[in-house]
């Protein structure tokens, strides 16, 4: 059954830990730092990390836990790409643009509704982010930009690149007197 936020929206996905690559909180040699530096909030949990040097039993392959076994599992996309279409973010510096693209929640972290409640966060493009929740696209299917996503990026880059652009002295000189 497709998943749905606690309001009842779509997801776009059957199984949010298929997008999750690792756990924010797993580091480089397979340690747990929810245990090391937040263990306070769960000191059970903290010191069964520890009594097993912190290792991560979801990270482990031959490990008897996944991802969505530990209580404390979040992952959250690293790329600024959209995960369904493919559009990379373009923001300009000192710009309020609305960003072309948006966190979308494939599992949240207040979730009432299971026992253990994960923040699971993909990019998606504002378009498809909007197609998604509007329940007539899912996050996996095989897209491309909208063309007004393309334009819009494009947009961004033409006024990046004007604003770059070497004018001589003598040039803005002259438009100043016409």
């Amino acid at each position: 059954m497709p998943e749905k936020t606690p309001l009842g929206t779509s997801v776009g996905v059957d199984d949010p830990y298929a997008f999750a690559e690792r756990c924010d909180h797993l580091t480089d040699d397979g340690r747990c730092r929810y245990a090391a530096e937040h263990g306070r909030h769960d000191p059970e949990f903290a010191a069964e990390r520890r009594a097993d040097d912190l290792r991560c039993p979801a990270a482990d392959p031959h490990g008897a836990w996944t991802w969505a076994d530990c209580p404390h599992f979040r992952a959250r996309q690293r790329d600024r790409e959209c995960v369904r279409c493919g559009l990379a973010e373009h923001r300009r510096a000192h710009e309020d643009e609305r960003p072309l693209l948006e966190e979308h929640h494939l599992a949240y972290p207040d979730d009432e509704r299971r026992e253990l409640a994960h923040e699971i966060t993909v990019y998606l493009c504002r378009w498809c982010h909007a197609k998604v929740h509007g329940s007539w696209a899912r996050v996996d299917d095989d897209a491309s930009p909208d063309p007004e996503a393309i334009a819009a990026k494009e947009g961004r880059r033409a006024e990046e690149l004007s604003e770059a652009a070497f004018e001589t002295a003598a040039d803005r000189y002259d438009d100043e007197e016409e």
